[in-house]
């Protein structure tokens, strides 16, 4: 049985097979703030990356595919579908911030802050205990600022006004937990240091970066992928 890992964003779509690591990052099909706008173009898209991968087609697979963490049930199964006319055994949906969790989150557990600066969308979410306890979303990412000195204050600024809301509603602690551990920063908008080094100033926290922040998600779901894999008769959600 093969398998694929699947993270179709805005900008980019990146795809992960076992033993091959990465083996594609380019650009995406119509891909509107997260949401595939022309489902055929994307399909063949797909189909090519698939074809690429080790072991064949695309059939007899199973695919790890990620979507944004506040996706609509129906955008999620609008994307499944798309995914599942590759003709593979099961679709899998994970969210994009327990797979970067997954990938790069700190040792020794505890509540964690993701904040994932996108092309086209900033999200921040609070992960405890491996689920999603809240998240916040803003439809503006890197592509929609100017490369100038604006960007450091709009993206950095967007993402601690979404903390500061996550602070605001949380009733355990669990925000201040995860400021005091580190945050963990990850898209392609990680890569600007001036924007990460704005964004750690208005925390006041640490921030932490995964090695190559912009593929870290889907390297976390071809990490939970390579679990299902190696256990093929656990239980498998389709989301």
């Amino acid at each position: 049985m093969r398998g694929i890992a699947l993270d179709i964003g805005s900008s980019r779509t990146r795809a992960w097979a076992p033993g091959a690591g990465v083996f594609a990052d380019v650009p995406s099909g119509p891909v509107r703030r997260g949401r595939v706008t022309d489902a055929a173009s994307q399909l063949r898209l797909l189909r090519r990356l698939t074809a690429s991968a080790p072991g064949g087609d695309g059939h007899d697979t199973v695919v790890m595919l990620t979507h944004p963490v506040l996706a609509r049930p129906g955008e999620r199964e609008e994307a499944r579908r798309m995914v599942d006319a590759l003709g593979p055994v099961r679709v899998i949906a994970v969210d994009s911030a327990r797979a970067a969790a997954a990938y790069a989150a700190p040792p020794g557990g505890g509540p964690l802050l993701v904040v994932d600066l996108g092309a086209q969308l900033t999200e921040v979410t609070l992960v405890v205990d491996g689920l999603v306890e809240d998240a916040r979303l803003a439809e503006v990412g890197v592509d929609d600022v100017p490369q100038t000195g604006r960007m450091p204050d709009t993206i950095a600024g967007t993402a601690a006004d979404l903390v500061s809301d996550l602070w605001r509603h949380d009733r355990t602690g669990a925000v201040r937990g995860a400021l005091r551990g580190g945050v963990l920063v990850t898209g392609g908008g990680a890569l600007r240091l001036d924007v990460t080094a704005r964004l750690a100033h208005l925390l006041r926290a640490r921030v932490r970066l995964a090695n190559d922040p912009a593929t870290s998600v889907v390297r976390g779901a071809g990490l939970m992928l390579t679990s299902v894999l190696r256990h093929p008769t656990g239980p498998l959600s389709r989301g």
